[in-house]
């Protein structure tokens, strides 16, 4: 069965070549809107499973993988910053603080759906303001949940990590790689 990324990023195109070297990648076209009340954890599966199963019907007889990832503060999704201040803001209230990190996978094949999640902790350096506006004045953190890349310069500001590294980076290789096997 032939495999495919739902996704466009570089990131998750990089990590899933770890597992396999052959695979085509497919952007979801899917509305990606979480419903009310759902956890973090509910949430970036939501998103994992309508954007695999979107591109899931373009593709028959594959294997589709799609996925999603947030950063929780709180309790709060952090999206990707809005703009400038949307990033000090949030770099600022990481700062000195532990955070968690998940993402949703959802695999679509023969018409049904798997999906699972990952949560990652992450721990900030507490940083100046210097610092924050350095990294925010950087192109880095526009484009990722929670203002920062931890594989670029972000790992600057980061003290540690309990759990999958690359989670943070937006795909779980190690269970992902594992539940593919029944697939591939």
């Amino acid at each position: 069965m032939k495999l495919v990324l739902a996704s466009q990023s570089p990131r998750r195109r990089e990590l899933l070549s770890l597992i396999e070297k052959e695979f085509e990648v497919c952007a979801s076209h899917a509305q990606e809107v979480i419903p009310d009340g759902l956890q973090p954890y509910e949430a970036v599966m939501h998103l994992a499973k309508i954007k695999a199963e979107e591109v899931a019907g373009r593709f028959e007889d594959s294997v589709v993988i799609g996925a999603d990832t947030v950063v929780v503060l709180d309790g709060e999704i952090m999206g990707k910053p809005k703009d400038h201040a949307d990033c000090v803001r949030m770099i600022t209230a990481l700062s000195g603080r532990e955070h968690d990190v998940y993402t949703g996978v959802a695999i679509a094949a023969n018409g049904k759906t798997e999906q699972f999640y990952e949560r990652t902790a992450v721990r900030f350096l507490e940083l100046t303001p210097e610092e924050i506006n350095w990294y925010a004045s950087l192109d880095e953190p526009y484009d990722k949940a929670g203002a920062y890349g931890i594989q670029g310069y972000g790992s600057l500001l980061v003290a540690g990590i309990d759990g999958d590294y690359f989670n943070v980076m937006g795909l779980p290789v190690a269970s992902l790689n594992r539940k593919l096997k029944k697939y591939l």
